[in-house]
C-alpha cells in the first residue's frame, strides 16, 4: 500500500540547496512517520483536512488530542522544513 500525501503551498521535489532535502523530501518523510504512528487513520491527501474536517468528540478526549496534536506536529514540522 502506498500511501500519498499533498501539503498545501508545497512546491518542488527531490533535494534543494548543497544537497539537502527538499519540501517534497521532508513532507514525504514526516508524512510517512505520521502514517505509521497513526496506522489505523485515514489521513487523506491533505494534513490541514486533517485538523479541518475533524468531528470534536468522535474519539475519546485523550486520543483525540493525540491525534489532533500529532497531526499539526506534522504540519508544523513540514512548514519549518525539519524532518
Amino acid at each position: 500500500m502506498t500511501v500519498r500525501f499533498r501539503v498545501r503551498g508545497l512546491v518542488g521535489a527531490g533535494t534543494g540547496r548543497r544537497g539537502r532535502p527538499g519540501p517534497a523530501d521532508v513532507a514525504g518523510q514526516v508524512c510517512s512517520e505520521l502514517a505509521l504512528d497513526l496506522p489505523d487513520e485515514d489521513l487523506g491527501e491533505y494534513l490541514y483536512d486533517c485538523v479541518d474536517l475533524y468531528r470534536m468528540g468522535s474519539k475519546p478526549r485523550c486520543e483525540e488530542a493525540e491525534y489532533l496534536g500529532m497531526v499539526q506536529d506534522a504540519i508544523d514540522r513540514i512548514e519549518r522544513g525539519e524532518r
